[in-house]
């Protein structure tokens, strides 16, 4: 669980920060919970700026707050009972008359409809993925002790929302910046479609204009993220305009890494690789969900995708982009996955080496038509399946943690550990899902890239030391 406290960070879009003040002063207290991946994270900082635009004070505890919001994942089993278990113990709280209510948002709703209120009917209001804006009239209603529209849903929209005025939690150097909404790919393990909607692209105007106003609020790194990144524009002009909005956004004075999360291996095409290995803002770092190796299970997975095309992809995107760090992820133990296709996969990745992996065991998901397939296995053999290839890839990556001990790497400040050490990330590293580098030296401030010699490994993460520039220069 991820209890927000009270922010520091000024938000993006022109919202004043004095709401984070006096609680006493607002039209009341809130705490926020907010759960799932960077997309729902987006939404969430929506919600944050929304409710302090309306006067209502965000506090650190939801113990003594007027009422709690939970922004939830409904993704996967494990993602839904954790969503479950942090309600429960926000309704633990209501029940000591700790706090007045409980808001309870996002992908759960949208999954499950009214059916949660019937699971957890003390929650007092539920808020769909495409209903966030409207956080503030469903807030002013428990305030003011309403029973009434318990349930608020909206359909998804057409275009993607607009997510600029929100309130950020990330620190204030970096921010995710969503592209697009939804998804039209049919993956038969996936649920996103039913919570998310079809894809629905945000104009390139309207995203270049809210990359201005995170840059002018201080971020230096922008993480692209949507559900399809490289179907972009498709739905909007009738073709896939990823290039056309990456050119424009290099343009945008103050950033200085653009991360590309989310990329389909479909629509990959030589433009966007010859764009990316040219640019001087755009990271050598990709992250590419591949799901799976063999045809008989790509084609069940309705990936449209191949083998033969999958690897072609990868050996051109390693021949032509200089430095390049591949992030991936598989599922194993989809349904009718056999012995065979399962060391396919991890020859696969003993071949591929990819310097970012993450494996899932398959989960079986309601209304998913991989729910009808024939073959479904055991849980212990899915387990077994996912150590073992992780297991693999351990190596691997800890091969190239490896590799860069000697060498010098701008490192991107987090956050400060003590006097004279300090924790970052190089080009290498996402935020939240990869290492980190821990870094000793003065005169280091986050935010602010320093160039680091990296000295040893330490499981995934790696150790440096800042560059003195007078030696540097020596």
């Amino acid at each position: 669980m991820q209890s927000l406290p009270i922010i520091e960070l000024s938000p993006a879009g022109g919202v004043e920060t004095s709401f984070a003040g006096d609680p006493l002063a607002s039209k009341g207290t809130y705490a926020f919970v907010s759960l799932g991946c960077p997309k729902n994270l987006i939404d969430s900082e929506k919600m944050l700026g929304s409710l302090a635009l309306d006067g209502y004070a965000l506090v650190s505890e939801p113990a003594g707050a007027d009422f709690v919001i939970v922004n939830t994942c409904g993704f996967i089993d494990s993602s839904r009972e954790e969503s479950k278990a942090v309600i429960r113990e926000m309704l633990d709280l209501k029940r000591e008359g700790k706090t007045k209510g409980v808001i309870v948002a996002g992908c759960l709703p949208e999954r499950m409809g009214g059916t949660l209120l019937q699971e957890l009917p003390e929650v007092d209001h539920i808020v769909g993925v495409f209903a966030r804006d409207e956080i503030t009239k469903v807030a002013d209603r428990l305030v003011g002790g309403s029973r009434e529209q318990r349930e608020v849903f909206r359909p998804a929209p057409i275009r993607a929302l607009d997510d600029r005025a929100r309130l950020r939690i990330t620190p204030r150097h970096y921010a995710y910046l969503k592209i697009s909404e939804g998804c039209d790919r049919t993956c038969t393990f996936c649920a996103i479609p039913k919570m998310r909607g079809k894809h629905a692209t945000k104009p390139i105007e309207n995203v270049i204009e809210e990359a201005r106003e995170l840059a002018a609020d201080g971020v230096r790194e922008l993480n692209i993220v949507a559900q399809d990144t490289t179907y972009y524009g498709l739905d909007l002009y009738g073709e896939v305009r990823l290039v056309q909005l990456l050119k424009e956004l290099e343009q945008v004075e103050g950033i200085d890494w653009i991360r590309l999360l989310y990329l389909y291996p479909v629509h990959f095409t030589d433009e966007l690789i010859d764009t990316i290995a040219q640019s001087g803002r755009i990271i050598p770092y990709l992250d590419m969900p591949l799901q799976h190796i063999s045809d008989p299970v790509l084609k069940r997975m309705q990936r449209r995708v191949t083998r033969k095309q999958t690897v072609e992809l990868v050996d051109k995107l390693r021949s032509r982009i200089d430095n390049l760090v591949l992030r991936t992820t598989f599922i194993v133990g989809f349904p009718g996955e056999t012995d065979a296709q399962f060391e396919e996969l991890k020859d696969f990745v003993a071949e591929s080496k990819f310097e970012r992996m993450g494996v899932f065991t398959y989960s079986l998901e309601p209304g998913t038509p991989a729910v009808k397939l024939d073959g479904h296995l055991p849980e212990e053999v899915k387990q077994a399946r996912q150590d073992e290839l992780m297991t693999l890839q351990q190596e691997i990556a800890f091969d190239h943690g490896d590799s860069l001990v000697g060498y010098e790497l701008d490192v991107l400040i987090d956050a400060q550990v003590d006097d004279e050490t300090w924790v970052g990330r190089s080009f290498a590293d996402a935020p939240e899902i990869d290492g980190q580098v821990y870094v000793s030296g003065s005169g280091v401030s986050v935010g602010e890239f320093v160039p680091v010699h990296i000295e040893a490994r330490q499981d995934y993460d790696l150790v440096g030391s800042v560059v003195d520039s007078e030696e540097d220069d020596s």
